[in-house]
């Protein structure tokens, strides 16, 4: 049975200039007995990785706002048998460090210091809504990193403010931490704000009890503060000056999303030339969750 890792990777500085810095791996995250990292804020700039799979190609899963690199895992362990999996967790996001700024060049960055410190060798990568623009992004500025790329129900174009979201920060942060009793408290606060318990739940992995010293209550694990402030900066596609990438590009659209329409495919094939469109019926932005098997099929025939 393949065996999952935890890693903390951390930079030799913590300068936030926007450059390619440089990265080095440290040792396994330390845990509680109960096999939780400790509940202490993550330092900026490191990124916080959990590996599955002893040997084979590695490939790299990049998850969506509000999500955690372990939304994949299930996915991660179909795929541990013959591949070196990565589950990252971006900025701001599960256990990785906060920062000042909302910036996909700087993730973009982040994630090209981590997978070349990993290997010489490129990786697979795959990446969902604002994980698929960081993808997108690296492959487009390192592709000497990038094997083949999957992006899964997101563009590369600007997307107008969306409504649900707010909606989701606005639930989040109405929550009072400090006397909230348990998660199912939490659980019903958010009802108004949105009716679908699967998506409350994927918004409250992210709630967490406040075990640091002096703590009380609860706590966001993700930057909620800035996430909140930065909403129209998540839709954006930044400008680069960067070649088209030439490698094999898988584009997964939910047949019930719009995150990816036919005005897209110009642009996406300009950027991507040797990109495939692919679409999963009875699956909405979530492709992954709500088609899983489906999704894993078409995955694995792309990844070889």
């Amino acid at each position: 049975m393949p065996q999952s890792r935890t890693w903390e990777t951390w930079p030799r500085d913590h300068c936030t200039a926007r450059r390619l810095r440089a990265w080095q791996p440290a040792a396994a995250v330390s845990t509680t007995p109960g096999g939780q990292p400790p509940p202490t804020r993550a330092a900026s700039g490191h990124l916080h990785v959990t590996e599955h799979g002893e040997s084979g190609p590695r490939v790299a899963f990049l998850h969506g706002l509000f999500g955690q690199g372990r939304n994949w895992t299930t996915i991660a362990k179909s795929l541990a048998d013959h591949s070196r999996v990565l589950l990252v967790d971006l900025p701001n996001h599960g256990r990785s460090g906060w920062t000042e700024r909302f910036s996909y060049p700087d993730m973009a960055a982040q994630i090209a210091d981590l997978l070349a410190t990993r290997s010489a060798d490129p990786a697979k990568l795959v990446g969902h809504s604002m994980g698929g623009k960081v993808a997108m992004l690296v492959a487009l500025t390192r592709p000497e990193l990038v094997e083949r790329l999957c992006v899964v129900d997101v563009s590369p174009v600007d997307y107008p403010r969306r409504s649900s979201f707010v909606s989701y920060v606005a639930g989040m942060r109405s929550l009072g931490l400090q006397d909230l009793p348990d998660r199912a408290t939490a659980d019903a606060a958010l009802q108004p704000y949105e009716p679908d318990p699967v998506i409350r739940s994927f918004l409250l992995q992210n709630l967490r009890r406040d075990k640091a010293p002096g703590g009380h209550g609860w706590r966001w694990q993700l930057n909620l503060d800035l996430l909140s402030r930065v909403m129209d900066e998540v839709g954006d596609w930044p400008d680069i000056d960067a070649p088209p990438y030439e490698g094999p590009v898988l584009w997964v659209a939910g047949a019930n999303s719009d995150y990816i329409r036919p005005e897209y495919a110009d642009l996406m094939r300009t950027l991507f030339p040797r990109v495939r469109l692919v679409t999963v019926k009875n699956a909405g932005h979530w492709v992954h969750s709500e088609q899983p098997e489906v999704f894993l099929a078409i995955l694995r025939r792309f990844l070889g």
